[in-house]
């Protein structure tokens, strides 16, 4: 069987479940590992391995990072990338923090591509980029954005979620 067959296979049947939960967007999402977990049976069934490369590159002034997952039966491979740009100006996070979190989507993003994960139901793809309402920010929500500020969010990151009023960010 051709490595073109033995990842066809597996694309057509994994499953890799959402099984973290971002507690101030109040979605469900799945991590690299989320992924990495699922394609574990496959394996070891159709003798194959999965690998994930990482480099970094500047573009335009920026570190892009470049991750690369693998598909191989020891003779011929497949390969899927996902570039990230590390947001060296994101504030409450130290240097390390950015590259990680670069790392972590990108890894996210170049198995999806390999696997063919479907992510519709992913935050990404529901989000209205503020192109229709948003939910006005008190209650609960106001309690998470303070603390989200106080950990270093910005009020700019919670202005583009919420409709946030001048009284709110007066006590932001």
């Amino acid at each position: 069987m051709t490595i073109n067959n033995k990842l066809s296979k597996i694309q057509s049947s994994l499953k890799a479940k959402k099984s973290k939960f971002n507690s101030f967007g109040k979605y469900n999402y799945r991590s690299a590992e989320d992924i990495l977990e699922a394609v574990k049976p496959y394996l070891i069934e159709h003798d194959v391995t999965v690998i994930i490369n990482e480099g970094l590159s500047e573009m335009c002034g920026n570190m892009i990072m470049t991750s690369t997952a693998s598909i191989s039966d020891g003779e011929n491979a497949i390969h899927a990338k996902a570039l990230v740009a590390v947001d060296m100006a994101q504030k409450g996070m130290n240097a390390p923090q950015k590259f990680g979190s670069a790392s972590s989507y990108g890894k996210k993003y170049a198995l999806g591509n390999l696997f063919l994960i479907d992510d519709t139901a992913d935050s990404d793809a529901t989000n209205t980029h503020g192109k229709g309402s948003k939910p006005k920010l008190e209650g609960v929500s106001l309690t998470k954005a303070k603390e989200f500020i106080k950990s270093g969010g910005s009020i700019d990151a919670i202005k583009a979620k919420y409709d946030v009023s001048n009284d709110i960010l007066k006590t932001l």
